[in-house]
């Protein structure tokens, strides 16, 4: 078995979305962490995943209202991103939050997203120390002037490219 400090070099190399994942607790209040496993599963039926610490008060509250919310952060969000990598119950203090129309899921961080992705909990697989959390995207959006956040070997970067900037192939 791998150790676990070369474990996390070898995934850490790779870069992730810097996303906020959030739901609305059983008293209604708001709860998000920072993460960076999340990404798209299927187009038909449009579905997404998000993996979350068993010991997270945001998936508590995902299991509660069986709905959560994708953030991907804008770029220049990094303090943001490391407010709610916290366990801090002042997360939302700081950031400008709406409910979702669809009247489900987890607040969507208007000013600080780049895209979001509204989900309904559509599964729940228990995986080692964290859970895969699928939902069906029943409601997203997409900042058209802001690049996603990205993060990899503990630093933040964007993907943005130069106007006129063509990749390679």
């Amino acid at each position: 078995m791998i150790e676990a400090e070369l474990f996390k070099a070898v995934m850490a190399a790779a870069p992730g979305p810097a996303a906020v994942v959030t739901a609305m607790s059983a008293d209604g209040e708001p709860c998000g962490l920072t993460v960076s496993a999340v990404c798209s599963v299927s187009l038909d039926p449009p579905l997404a995943l998000a993996c979350l610490d068993r010991g997270s008060n945001t998936l508590a509250a995902v299991r509660d209202s069986r709905a959560f919310t994708i953030n991907y952060l804008a770029g220049g969000r990094e303090e943001l991103a490391m407010s709610f990598a916290t366990k801090s119950d002042r997360k939302f203090d700081r950031a400008n939050w709406t409910r979702p129309g669809a009247g489900a899921g987890g607040p969507i961080l208007a000013d600080d997203a780049a895209a979001y992705a509204v989900c309904r909990l559509e599964e729940i697989v228990e995986a080692g120390d964290h859970v895969i959390l699928v939902g069906a995207v029943v409601e997203g959006g997409v900042a058209e002037e802001h690049h996603a956040l990205a993060y990899a070997r503990r630093a933040f970067f964007t993907g943005a490219q130069p106007d006129g900037a063509r990749l390679a192939g």
